[in-house]
């Protein structure tokens, strides 16, 4: 119980509270009450009144259920009758009954977030007072057991270090959004395995997220299970691919992913750790792991992780957006993707021949002689891209001109013609061809500003026989 008067609760690594330290000598010179002011990081501050008490272990901040330092209350018989936060001469007079504090203050200031609302200090408490709300099983390590090794040892790992989910780091996770941690989020699988969002934050943990990473590792879990993706066929076949992930939005900036320089490679916290976020939940709530259901002949570097975020600073419009995400709004695509191969064009710097090239490389998707069959995402450098602007062109006109490139002739790509058994069946001899199906082909924008380079990730199966891309929006 605090004592009668005022009471202030500050901290030093706070502007505000540095600047109102001054009217808090004042008022224990001039108000009517007893002043009795608590620092939450540091019992030396404010100098100007000889120190504070020290509430360093946030005793009496966490009884009071702070948001905000400064926070001035007006205690009477124990009881919290009236309280301020931030820094405003006109509520501080009117709380205190002193006027003319601060004169040679500004009128206003906003306050600073209260070290109670710091997750890892919220979650450490809930943990140590029982009340984190998680219903995971727990896993009890024994006493030589070294926490990275065993988790290597019970399989949760993708081949690398994992970050070990302990109850603090999970809460803290969980601030990262505001679903209720019992929320079921999807089913994966292929165990087809209820997923909730405790259970997505847990794997994130493993994987070195953030906690505002989470709502976007949220939305990958969801759309990557969603029977339109397909994720146990893509688990399943033999092939390359697994799940690519491309944000949008402006939450991408907000938690710092890489857009720009070497976009689809390694070095980005964000990207790196959503990716395989993804890939972890599939492989620790749903079962998929390799050598088990994922049955890739060769595999490749992206199924530990494969995310990026999309430039959104071009007329072209977003991915997103061309898939119906308002470029207001954040979202995830999912695409079943094989690995990066490069496009190397120095030479164009007209659309029609740049177009061309695009469309050669294309072609080779799978192979050169198959046709509809298989998506790909064409990811266009800033350089690339400004041949199109500099001349004009639209993302339309730009499908419209590589489509009609990319129409092959089924009497040249049939099984068996140019010496290659592989090919369309002969029942497509006289009909021109697609190589991609319609909206088989995905277009998006990243990479540094430097270098003729662009990269054509090629797909999975397309279609209700295996996989189609999907797009949702971001929930907080």
């Amino acid at each position: 119980m605090l004592p009668d008067g005022l009471a202030a609760i500050v901290k030093r690594d706070c502007p505000t509270c540095t600047l109102v330290a001054p009217v808090l000598a004042e008022l224990r010179e001039r108000a009517d009450a007893p002043v009795t002011v608590y620092s939450q990081d540091d019992p030396t501050f404010p100098e100007q009144i000889g120190g504070a008490i020290d509430d360093t272990n946030l005793e009496v901040s966490f009884a009071l259920d702070l948001d905000t330092v400064p926070t001035l209350l007006r205690v009477i018989d124990g009881e919290e009758v009236a309280r301020t936060v931030g820094w405003s001469r006109e509520r501080w007079e009117a709380l205190t009954g002193v006027g003319n504090l601060g004169e040679t203050l500004p009128p206003h200031r906003p306050g600073c977030g209260s070290r109670t609302r710091d997750p890892a200090i919220a979650g450490a408490r809930a943990v140590a007072e029982g009340a984190t709300g998680l219903q995971a099983r727990r896993v009890h390590l024994g006493a030589e057991e070294d926490e990275l090794e065993a988790m290597f040892e019970r399989g949760w790992s993708d081949g690398l270090p994992l970050v070990p989910p302990t109850p603090e780091r999970v809460v803290r996770m969980l601030a990262g959004t505001t679903r209720a941690p019992d929320e079921v989020v999807t089913i994966v699988p292929p165990d087809l395995v209820e997923c909730t969002v405790e259970k997505v934050a847990i794997n994130a943990v493993m994987a070195g997220c953030r906690p505002e990473y989470l709502p976007v590792v949220l939305a990958a879990v969801e759309a990557a299970c969603t029977d339109d993706f397909n994720m146990h066929g893509l688990l399943a076949t033999t092939y390359f691919s697994g799940p690519v992930v491309v944000v949008n939005g402006p939450i991408a900036p907000a938690i710092g992913m890489n857009n720009d320089v070497n976009a689809l490679g390694p070095g980005n916290r964000a990207n790196a750790t959503i990716g395989r976020a993804l890939q972890l939940v599939v492989r620790n709530v749903g079962g998929g792991r390799p050598g088990g259901v994922d049955r890739a002949t060769l595999g490749q570097p992206g199924k530990y992780t494969f995310c990026f975020a999309e430039r959104e600073d071009t007329s072209w419009g977003t991915l997103a957006e061309e898939r119906g995400i308002p470029r207001a709004k954040s979202a995830v695509t999912v695409f079943a993707g094989e690995g990066v191969r490069g496009v190397v064009d120095q030479i164009s710097r007209v659309p029609e021949s740049l177009t061309r090239t695009f469309a050669e490389c294309l072609r080779a998707t799978a192979h050169p002689k198959l046709a509809i069959a298989f998506d790909a995402m064409l990811v266009i450098s800033p350089e690339h891209l400004r041949v199109y602007e500099e001349a004009g062109w639209s993302r339309s006109r730009f499908r419209e001109e590589l489509g009609a490139l990319l129409t092959m002739s089924g009497s040249e790509h049939a099984r068996g013609t140019r010496g290659i058994a592989e090919g369309m069946p002969e029942a497509f001899a006289e009909v021109p061809l697609p190589k991609f199906r319609e909206g088989g082909m995905l277009i998006a924008h990243a990479g540094g500003g430097a270098g003729l380079f662009s990269a054509i990730v090629g797909g999975w199966v397309s279609g209700a026989m295996g996989s189609q891309p999907v797009t949702l929006e971001v929930r907080a």
